[in-house]
């Protein structure tokens, strides 16, 4: 049950596993500037400033150069996190649309809590 922890605002949201950064992001009503969803654009680059993540697909180096997949640049379009990520927008574009699929995300975000807190 990976969480994506938004800085500034600390906001949470809950993945699915295997769910990238920008599918669990617009599940839960939220929307950014995007480009072409396939890793070629670069225009969702994201920090993930804290916590591990990999990539669905490849990503080219045209796209995220090695200095960037060093320093927690990621594209959201392919960043499935591994754990628990805490991320920072570039451009602050991140806004709610949609305030029902959030109440929808926090309800399955406490479900998958306390199914896990039952199972320990």
């Amino acid at each position: 049950m990976p969480t994506v922890t938004i800085q500034p605002s600390g906001e949470e949201i809950y993945l699915a596993p295997g769910e990238t950064v920008l599918a669990g992001l617009y599940k839960a009503g939220f929307a950014y500037t995007v480009g072409c969803r396939r890793g070629g654009c670069g225009i969702c680059k994201i920090d993930v400033t804290d916590g591990d993540f990999t990539y669905n697909r490849p990503v080219a180096e045209s796209v995220v150069s090695e200095e960037e997949r060093t320093d927690g640049t990621c594209l959201s379009c392919r960043a499935v996190p591994e754990s628990d990520i805490t991320i920072e927008m570039r451009d602050g574009s991140l806004r709610l649309i949609n305030p029902l699929l959030r109440q929808i995300n926090d309800s399955a975000r406490a479900r998958a809590l306390a199914s896990s807190t039952a199972k320990e």
